[in-house]
């Protein structure tokens, strides 16, 4: 009976991972080192773990503290291989307001070492709200 159970588990994880990769949408990340004052929070910080939303996401500051699951899934220039496999969450702390913004998501420096290769500036990635 536990080993039955223990399969229906395991059956139930994998199609909610697929549930999950299949809503992500796509974009772009780049990466920022400036971190206060934002947008979001002022001069409060916010620790490392943050990002700024383009104004596809901003929706006039509702993305304040909404977290996101971020995967680089390609590099975007001559960089072989940035992606550094797995994602990082961060929260939503700032602005990346166009025309200036390069991406769709504006890491971190430290977030977005977590998933790529800093020396490749913007990567293709896969992002969710979580």
């Amino acid at each position: 009976m536990a080993l039955k159970m223990n399969a229906v588990l395991v059956m139930g994880l994998a199609i909610l991972s697929f549930v999950s990769v299949a809503s992500a949408t796509a974009g772009t990340a780049t990466f920022y080192t400036v971190y206060v004052p934002s947008a979001c929070y002022g001069y409060q910080d916010q620790g490392t773990m943050i990002a700024a939303a383009s104004d596809s996401i901003w929706n006039n500051g509702a993305a304040c503290g909404k977290m996101y699951r971020i995967t680089c899934t390609s590099g975007t220039n001559s960089v072989p291989q940035p992606c550094k496999g797995g994602s990082v969450t961060v929260k939503i702390v700032d602005r990346c307001p166009s025309p200036g913004c390069q991406a769709t998501i504006d890491l971190s420096q430290e977030a977005f070492s977590v998933i790529a290769n800093p020396d490749a500036g913007k990567v293709n990635i896969d992002y969710v709200q979580v």
